[in-house]
């Protein structure tokens, strides 16, 4: 007890550097699946992607991020475990958003799109059985966030192979597909305004006092829903119908209506990727804030305190504009050749997926999601669409992601066990 109070300040000195790394880390690496996508397809420019990831994973992370967090602090580690040695915890926390941030920084710069829920919950588990043994850790929890890794991808893929087939049905394959685009597309964008209204009503936003109703919640969303339609068929009126192109699909006045639908999904990408990846940077700081503060007293409810929410919103922006240009460049041109319309079915495939995951509280990879949402697109297509020898890489760096964020938690465990106890 006596190191936690003797070191309090240090620790959440500490906890703060490397959960604004973390969270640079996040920006950096895990904002191009939310952005990839757009600008692969040319839907928006890198800077308009910036902008749009600056405003909207900021707000994902600060109105609605607080759920997920409860997931990656508690679940995976058993608090009873360290009630005689709470020091641990904190070596063990401080060690895995220093880990994870590491590992991202690396495949940063190497442009791979890898996943940074893998990373801190693979460095979690590296301290826990380095620490703490084998019985420390909620294997079922694992067990459970694993099997989501596999469900995300198939989920995100079906819905996007489903929503790309019936975009093509619905519009490209109707006499007048200019027409038909104007037609359809604004129920789209309901959709989109609605997924996202209704999480984080009904989920993200009990942590900053504001506790709705399911029913109202329903009301108000399809509210939001109708009032981003109404915006959008207002921005729909200035596209004109385009000559026909060399492109099989024919107009290409309607990709530019599915332009002005691709500017939705990436709103709606960035905020349901800030409330669910916020997690993997703040939870740990969150439970060494709560630990330090309570002298040792390990309290698997502690609330995330509202500046903390801010801290890993602020490190996402800061690190997507610094270094976020890289791995937007493999997402969005990579895997398959992007349209509008294929880039809006794969982005709001993995935006529902996403915040579907967020709502329930499981900690999936957006990574993987994404991914997953691109290859159903690329599928609908026909395998020839898809860039195997990317995708190859791609599940390479996935595979070393875990053993990677694991090692170098057992060893920042035991120089931080060290330097204090």
């Amino acid at each position: 007890m006596s190191i936690i109070a003797q070191h309090g300040d240090t620790f959440i000195i500490l906890a703060c550097l490397f959960g604004f790394f973390m969270a640079w880390g996040v920006g950096a690496n895990d904002v191009a699946n939310a952005m990839g996508t757009s600008v692969g397809s040319k839907a928006i420019t890198i800077k308009q992607a910036i902008i749009i990831a600056v405003v909207f994973e900021f707000l994902g992370a600060w109105l609605a991020g607080g759920e997920v967090t409860q997931t990656i602090r508690k679940g995976i580690i058993d608090p009873a475990m360290l009630e005689s040695d709470p020091q641990l915890l904190v070596y063990g926390m401080l060690a895995s958003l220093l880990a994870a941030a590491t590992w991202l920084l690396i495949a940063s710069m190497k442009g791979w799109p890898v996943s940074t829920t893998h990373s801190i919950v693979g460095a979690i588990v590296g301290f826990a059985l380095a620490g703490l043994g084998m019985e420390a850790i909620g294997w079922a929890k694992v067990g459970q966030i694993a099997a989501s890794w596999v469900v995300s991808p198939l989920l995100a893929g079906t819905i996007a192979f489903t929503l790309f087939k019936s975009v093509q049905h619905l519009i490209f394959e109707a006499r007048d597909p200019f027409a038909a685009a104007k037609r359809y597309v604004p129920f789209y964008i309901l959709l989109v305004g609605f997924a996202v209204a209704m999480v984080t009503l009904t989920k993200g936003l009990k942590h900053v006092g504001l506790d709705l109703g399911f029913g109202v919640s329903l009301l108000v969303s399809i509210l939001f829903g109708v009032g981003v339609m109404v915006l959008g068929m207002q921005m729909e009126k200035r596209v004109k119908a385009g000559s026909r192109q060399a492109d099989h699909f024919g107009f290409t006045g309607v990709e530019r209506v599915f332009g002005v639908l691709m500017l939705f999904t990436a709103c709606a990408m960035a905020f349901a990727h800030g409330s669910n990846d916020v997690a993997n940077a703040v939870g740990p700081l969150a439970a060494v804030i709560s630990v330090v503060y309570s002298d040792g007293v390990i309290d698997a409810t502690a609330l995330v305190p509202w500046w903390v929410l801010v801290l890993g919103g602020g490190g996402i922006v800061v690190g997507l504009v610094t270094y976020g240009h890289k791995v937007i460049a493999t997402v969005g041109t990579g895997i398959t050749e992007l349209t509008p319309s294929r880039g809006f079915a794969a982005t709001l495939a993995a935006a529902v997926t996403v915040v579907l995951a967020s709502g329930t509280g499981l900690p999936i990879s957006t990574t993987h999601t994404l991914v997953g949402a691109v290859l159903g697109v690329g599928l609908a297509r026909g395998m020839a669409a898809l860039n195997l020898r990317v995708i190859g890489t791609i599940a390479m760096s996935w595979l070393i992601t875990l053993p990677a964020g694991a090692a170098l938690s057992i060893s920042f465990f035991f120089m931080f066990k060290g330097m204090f106890g």
